[in-house]
């Protein structure tokens, strides 16, 4: 197969020729994948801890139209959690085909993986624990730029990957659309 033979064209930071070559074993991929749950839901779950006191008030704002109903939210971001795991895991893999497994952390597309994961984490505790509305909606929009940039980058890799971050950069529009709404209806 010509896709498996072609290596992923991505743009590395020029010192990680430095680090050496190597495949991860079998061992080393489980661990990644326990160490990506982990840091996904252990991000999310701080998020969530940091924002808890805003988002009981979050019932009784006023909303625009098409917001779902509270129990809505845990069960969609569980699903896009999980699929932001097995994404970047899938691209993990396939970068330590041709990279050590540090190379392949400070690669681009990993990169622009973490750096939208810190920004989702503030978001949250933006828009609830300190009610910033307009501010969170601005900064939302930066997190669909980054994840943007990052499905553009992941879909260099692996085409996988990148269709499992779709449905979340969906919901981040219909996020946007939510807090745009109930900033200006607050």
């Amino acid at each position: 197969n010509v896709r498996q033979q072609e290596k992923p064209k991505i743009s590395l930071s020029p010192f990680l020729i430095l680090f050496e070559v190597k495949i991860m074993t079998k061992k080393q991929s489980i661990i990644s994948l326990i160490a990506s749950l982990a840091l996904v839901f252990l991000t999310s779950g701080l998020s969530s801890l940091l924002s808890k006191n805003g988002m009981e008030s979050y019932p009784n704002l006023a909303k625009p139209p098409l917001a779902p109903p509270g129990i809505v939210f845990p069960i969609v971001w569980g699903i896009l959690f999980f699929l932001m795991v097995i994404s970047s895991w899938l691209i993990l893999k396939e970068l330590t085909q041709t990279f050590s497994i540090k190379g392949a952390l400070l690669s681009t597309p990993l990169l622009l993986y973490f750096a939208q994961l810190l920004v989702n984490f503030f978001w949250s505790i933006l828009f609830f624990r300190f009610g910033w509305y307009l501010f969170a909606f601005f900064w939302l929009l930066l997190l669909i730029f980054l994840v943007y940039k990052m499905i553009r980058s992941f879909e260099q890799i692996s085409h996988t990957a990148a269709y499992l971050q779709i449905p979340y950069l969906l919901w981040l529009v219909f996020a946007g659309y939510l807090n745009l709404g109930v900033w200006v209806l607050n």
